[in-house]
C-alpha cells in the first residue's frame, strides 16, 4: 500500500510511524522547512495519549523530553482555590501526565518514523483547490497513491479535496501568548499544573524542574485582533487583578507563541474510501487533548487498516470508531472555552459553586477520557 500523508506534525509524524508498522510504504508531505522547529509552544500529554505514545513505541523518548505533572489545581482570580484533581489521569492510574515542547515532541514522532522506514519530505505543499496547476511534488504523490492521510491540520487542504463546500475553522473568542519565566516562588510547587480564571481571560502555568515556570495566557475578545502585540508587560496588565499570574508575567525571560483560538463545525466528510482525515484537521477538540487525540487517531486507522483488506471499508471503520469520542470530546471543550469567556456574573457564581462540585464531578466526567486503551500494532 502506497500511503502519502500530508503534514509533518503531531497527526502527520504519528500516521507515519503506525502505517509503517503495518507494511504500508509512507511518504509525508510538510509544507514548511522543518516540521519540527520553534513552533509552537509547550502542550501536556493525558494518559490517553501516553499510552497512544507506547504503542507508537516512542514513550521513553517523549518522556525524556519533557517532565510529569502530578496534580491540577484552579485557582479564582482572587487566589481562591477552586479544585485540586489528578492532572490527565484517573486517580489511581500508575502513568503521569507529561508537559513539554511541542517542536520535541514532533521531533521524536519523525525520529521514529525515519528509523523505521517513512520518507518525510519538507517544504512541499498540496495545491489546494481552486489554486490552479497542481503539478508540485505533493499533487503528483497524492495522485499516486492508494492511501491520502489528511494531517494538515485547522486549515486542511485535504479535508477541502474532500468537500470544497465543507466547514471552515471560525474564531473562537479567545486568543494566547505563551512563555517562560523564571525565579516566581508564587508559582507553586513542582509537578502541578494551575489555572486561574481571571476578569479577562484564564492563565495557566507550570513550574518546571530547572527553575522556570512555563505559562499561557488566554485572553477573551470577541473581536479576532488583526496582530497579536502583547508581550509580558502588556500581558501584566491584563492580569492584574490577580497576583499570581501577574508575578508570573513581570518575571517572563521569553515569548513563545501567540496565536488566535478557532472552532471548527462539525466536519461531515472525513473519508471517501481513499483520502481520510486525522487529528485537528477531522476534528480540532482542544481542551488540551489535541496532540493525544491526534495520537489516538494514528494508531486506529493502522489498525482498521490492518484488520480489513477492502481499504473503502476500513476507513469507513476507522471513521465510525473515532467520531463518537471525538464529537464528546469536543463538547467538552466548548464547556472549558465558555468558562474562560464567562462575564464578571458567571465568575462569582463559579467562584462559590465550584468548590462545592468539581472535584467529586471530575472523575464521573473524566474517566471515559483517561481509561481509553488505543491497542497494540504490529511490531
Amino acid at each position: 500500500m502506497r500511503a502519502v500523508v500530508i503534514g509533518a506534525g503531531v497527526a502527520g509524524a504519528a500516521s507515519a510511524i503506525a502505517l509503517r508498522r503495518i507494511g504500508a510504504e509512507v511518504t509525508v508531505y510538510e509544507a514548511y522547512p522543518d516540521p519540527a522547529g520553534p513552533v509552537g509552544a509547550f502542550l501536556s500529554l493525558a494518559v490517553n495519549g501516553l499510552r497512544a505514545l507506547e504503542s507508537l513505541g516512542c514513550l521513553e523518548a517523549v518522556r525524556a523530553a519533557g517532565f510529569e505533572v502530578d496534580r491540577q489545581l484552579m485557582w479564582s482570580g482572587r487566589g481562591k482555590r477552586l479544585g485540586d484533581v489528578p492532572r490527565g489521569r484517573s486517580a489511581d492510574d500508575p502513568l503521569r501526565s507529561v508537559t513539554l515542547m511541542r517542536a520535541d515532541l514532533v521531533a521524536a514522532l519523525r525520529a521514529e518514523a525515519v528509523r523505521l522506514g517513512a520518507r518525510i519530505v519538507v517544504g512541499e505543499r498540496l495545491a489546494a483547490p481552486g489554486e490552479g496547476a497542481a503539478d508540485g511534488p505533493a499533487d503528483e504523490a497524492v495522485a499516486g497513491a492508494d492511501l491520502v492521510v489528511g494531517a494538515d491540520g485547522l486549515r486542511s487542504t485535504v479535508r477541502r479535496m474532500l468537500d470544497p463546500a465543507g466547514p471552515r475553522p471560525a474564531y473562537a473568542g479567545l486568543y494566547g501568548v505563551a512563555g517562560i519565566a523564571r525565579g516566581v516562588p508564587e508559582a507553586g510547587p513542582g509537578r502541578t499544573f494551575n489555572m486561574t480564571f481571571g476578569r479577562r481571560g484564564a492563565f495557566a502555568h507550570l513550574p518546571a524542574p530547572d527553575g522556570t515556570v512555563w505559562w499561557s495566557a488566554q485572553i477573551a475578545d470577541p473581536v479576532a485582533p488583526a496582530e497579536i502585540r502583547l508581550g509580558a508587560e502588556e500581558l501584566a496588565e491584563v492580569f492584574a487583578a490577580e497576583a499570581a499570574p501577574r508575578r508570573i508575567l513581570g518575571a517572563t525571560e521569553r515569548i513563545d507563541a501567540a496565536t488566535l483560538f478557532h472552532v471548527l463545525p462539525p466536519v461531515p466528510r472525513r473519508q471517501d474510501g481513499r483520502c481520510v482525515l486525522v487529528g485537528d484537521a477531522a476534528h480540532p477538540v482542544g481542551a488540551g487533548q489535541g496532540a493525544s487525540m491526534a495520537l489516538e487517531d494514528a494508531i486506529a486507522l493502522a489498525r482498521a487498516l490492518h484488520a480489513e483488506p477492502d481499504r473503502p471499508a476500513a476507513l469507513a471503520a476507522f471513521d465510525r470508531e473515532r467520531a463518537d469520542r471525538a464529537g464528546k470530546l469536543a463538547r467538552t471543550a466548548a464547556a472549558n472555552r465558555n468558562a474562560k469567556t464567562a462575564g464578571p456574573l458567571a465568575s462569582l457564581v463559579r467562584e462559590a459553586v465550584m468548590p462545592l462540585v468539581f472535584t467529586r464531578v471530575y472523575t464521573r466526567s473524566t474517566d471515559w477520557l483517561y481509561d481509553y486503551r488505543p491497542g497494540a500494532l504490529p511490531q
